[in-house]
């Protein structure tokens, strides 16, 4: 069985390749899945999910989301010590899958001219920038989630293999109901790690990291998922 770290980092680093994989399809120029629409996106997030969830969750847990740990240890389920451990797993495997996305369409980022589309396959954006209502949204969006996970999880807090598949239709849930407006990022790490490799590489129209924005699908899921562990744990 692989280890907590291992197993946060490569489940975190499928769920990227996929997720942020459907989206370089969708938005880069030249590929066979060019404007394929919001839901061609968020079907292949729901499966990103389901992937990285059914690989990670005899390891840690899956929670590929440093939110999910926040309301895991808030509730108890797991040391506060291992936090840093799930923390980092997450990130580094974020950065990790973000990377392999980048080599999978290198050429077409190369041709694509749209600095926000390029962007658009590594982070989020809100479709009306308002930081007070995207912050809300955020918060929304993580606390379904992880409220959803909660009720989904074992009394062990580990998931079942099987159990990957209502977490990954939860996903797919919020992107259609409440992605809409800011892209749904729902997961700190998701936002962050693949954020910080954009700011890296050396794109031809990379354009602006949009930095300004980045604490919210930080903070935003963080909130949410403090929200959902505190309601969670009043419901018990």
């Amino acid at each position: 069985m692989m280890s907590p770290f291992i197993s946060e980092l490569v489940g975190t680093a499928l769920l990227i390749i996929l997720g942020n994989g459907v989206v370089a399809n969708v938005v880069l120029q030249k590929t066979y899945g060019n404007n394929g629409g919001w839901i061609v996106i968020t079907f292949g997030w729901g499966m990103a999910v389901f992937t990285g969830v059914f690989v990670a969750a005899a390891g840690s847990g899956a929670h590929l989301n440093p939110a999910v740990t926040l309301a895991m240890v808030y509730l108890g389920k797991i040391d506060w010590s291992l936090a840093p451990v799930y923390f980092s797993a997450q990130l580094l495997g974020a950065m990790l899958g973000q990377l392999l996305v980048y080599q999978t369409y290198k050429d077409h980022y190369h041709i694509t001219e749209d600095t926000s589309s390029i962007r658009a396959t590594f982070c989020t954006a809100p479709a009306i920038d308002n930081k007070l209502n995207n912050f809300i949204t955020e918060v929304i969006g993580t606390f379904v989630l992880v409220m959803g996970v909660l009720f989904m999880a074992a009394p062990t807090a580990s998931l079942g293999a099987m159990d990957a598949l209502p977490v990954a239709l939860l996903v797919l849930g919020i992107g259609l109901s409440l992605g809409g407006a800011t892209g749904y990022a729902i997961n700190p790490a998701r936002d962050l790690g693949p954020r910080i490799v954009h700011a890296l590489l050396p794109l031809k129209h990379k354009g602006s990291s949009n930095w300004s924005y980045s604490w919210i699908p930080v903070f935003g899921p963080f909130a949410g998922g403090v929200l959902a562990a505190v309601i969670f744990s009043a419901l018990q």
